[in-house]
């Protein structure tokens, strides 16, 4: 599994380099923008990378904070009730199967672009 999201994100990173020619500047690579173009694209990509970045910390965090209930749980702190505990442990299977979904998702959507004709 790691060696295909390690070949994904090679991809990737050899078509952007394509894209956006030797200089890293879309127009050195043959990109024909009017003049009042807007660049855009910089802060979508730090955004979307900040937004899963956050969201895979969260999943993290839910697993780890599940985790630490179960074990207090299992020591006898009277603290971590089993219905909290297991609320806990529910939570962070839900967070890392939507977690999952999404990885899914965004996969399937960058092979779908990549056997787009061009």
């Amino acid at each position: 599994m790691t060696d295909a999201i390690s070949s994904i994100l090679s991809q990737i990173r050899a078509h952007e380099a394509r894209t956006l020619g030797p200089l890293g500047n879309p127009a050195a690579a043959g990109d024909a923008r009017p003049s009042g173009a807007i660049d855009v694209g910089a802060p979508a990509r730090s955004s979307f990378q900040q937004t899963l970045s956050n969201a895979i910390d969260g999943v993290s965090q839910a697993q780890n904070e599940a985790g630490a209930l179960q074990q207090a749980f299992e020591m006898g702190d009277p603290r971590a009730d089993l219905a909290r505990v297991m609320v806990a442990m529910q939570q962070s299977q839900v967070a890392f199967k939507a977690a999952v979904e999404v990885r899914n998702r965004l996969v399937q959507a960058y092979q779908d672009v990549m056997n787009m004709p061009v």
